[in-house]
């Protein structure tokens, strides 16, 4: 999708282009008029001279001395002519016309003005003519001239028109750029962005009040969620208590200690809920530190470890592939072995038996990549679009669909790209791509 400020320059480009359009299918009958309008007052101005000069000189100097009734002048390249002649019997004359004239055993088309006038008595006949060749290429000339002078507008005006949309939408640029990868409404910048131009003044304003207003929604749902997650987990403690106390009475009974064990059950999973909310509330709040440095590949190399018995009992093989090491700074470094253990987690859960799960670290261009890609069964279109929603899990899969939430949230935390690509039946890649400045 093109620039707002291109698209602006294109219309302009356009619109250009279709007057220029118009003028040029005119420009023909309208460069022709104008020139012979011209080649015409030209040569009305020759005779004017001549006319002038035998006032002042008189007439027998142009007659030839031969027959003293003809005078005829052409230049070199036989583009004009002018010729004098007495002409009695003829009647007065003042037009201009296109005939030919011989010249030299040369047959020239001319446009010729005819003049007649009387000089003692005598009458003569005023020819001045040039040739239609030359004035063909006088219009040719022009016509170039105008097409050169169109071309150089269009391309300087286009330019022009980007350059000035260009800072016209500068206001616009700032406010898209401080609102490229937010992730958290309390960290916009709500410096008010400097322009002239009160459309983009309302739009920066009614961007920070909004983002306001989402910080406010987002702090009174961390503190609902903390608060919830706090009063239940006193509960769910004292009923864990309770139930592992009957579980150590002597002789219980079978009925009753599987029961115990089943409730136990669903009150560790319970817990584990309880206890990943506090910790994306957390997470969100920014209540941890990033005051860390620490190398990437030994992070994944200790995840790895730690879940390779759970691949080969499951008859999947964990392979890694780290190409480049990266020392990950300003960092929290039990988040992201959270973020990476959640997702190879998760993985592993979703591939057959038989499967590979590999984990990948390398440069691509100047930014450092993770991905984790497995063979497992994929997803579909709509599965990925709620991949990082809370309480979602991938079809068929048992949990509490928090990990990969937890997971974003952990990611956006330390501003930490995530892609996901994935074909139904083929597997499934998720891809980090850390911060340059990091």
């Amino acid at each position: 999708m093109a620039k707002l400020r291109v698209n602006l320059a294109l219309f302009n480009l356009l619109s250009k282009l279709a007057f220029s359009g118009l003028f040029l299918i005119f420009m023909p009958v309208i460069v022709e008029r104008i020139n012979l309008i011209q080649e015409d007052y030209n040569l009305i101005q020759k005779r004017e001279q001549v006319l002038s000069l035998i006032t002042k000189i008189g007439i027998e100097p142009f007659l030839s001395s031969d027959s003293g009734k003809v005078f005829g002048n052409y230049n070199i390249f036989k583009e004009e002519f002018m010729s004098l002649e007495k002409a009695d019997s003829i009647p007065d004359e003042n037009y201009i016309e296109v005939s030919s004239r011989i010249i030299e055993g040369e047959t020239i088309l001319f446009r010729v003005l005819n003049y007649s006038f009387k000089v003692d008595g005598n009458k003569y006949l005023l020819e001045v003519g040039r040739s239609i060749k030359s004035i063909n290429q006088t219009e040719s000339n022009i016509k170039k001239v105008i097409w050169l002078f169109l071309i150089s507008i269009i391309i300087i005006t286009f330019l022009a028109d980007l350059y000035y949309t260009g800072r016209l939408l500068r206001p616009l640029n700032k406010i898209m750029k401080k609102l490229r990868g937010i992730s958290d409404p309390s960290i916009f910048d709500k410096v008010p962005v400097s322009t002239t131009t009160s459309d983009f003044r309302q739009l920066d304003d009614a961007l920070i009040e909004l983002m306001d207003n989402i910080n406010d929604l987002f702090l009174k749902e961390k503190e609902i969620t903390v608060n919830i997650s706090h009063e239940l987990l006193t509960p769910v403690s004292v009923l864990r208590t309770n139930f592992e106390n009957l579980l150590l009475k002597e002789d219980p009974d079978k009925s009753i200690s599987d029961k115990i064990e089943q409730s136990l059950k669903m009150i560790y999973r319970l817990q584990s809920l309880i206890n990943s909310l506090l910790l994306i509330a957390r997470i969100e709040s920014h209540q941890y530190l990033r005051d860390e440095s620490f190398s990437v590949n030994e992070l994944l190399l200790e995840i790895i470890n730690e879940l390779k018995p759970i691949a080969d009992d499951a008859e999947i093989q964990l392979k890694n592939e780290l190409f480049t090491d990266f020392v990950f700074a300003k960092a929290n470094r039990s988040l992201t072995f959270s973020m990476f253990y959640n997702v190879l987690n998760n993985s592993l859960k979703n591939t057959s038996p038989g499967g590979t799960v590999t984990v990948i670290s390398q440069k691509d261009g100047k930014s450092f990549v993770v991905s984790v890609k497995d063979t497992g069964k994929g997803m579909t279109d709509s599965q990925m679009s709620t991949l990082f929603s809370r309480f979602k899990t991938r079809a068929g899969n048992e949990g509490t669909g928090i990990g990969l939430a937890i997971a974003k949230t952990i990611a956006d935390f330390h501003g930490i790209e995530i892609k996901v690509s994935s074909i139904v039946a083929n597997g499934t890649t998720f891809l980090f791509r850390f911060p340059e400045n990091s």
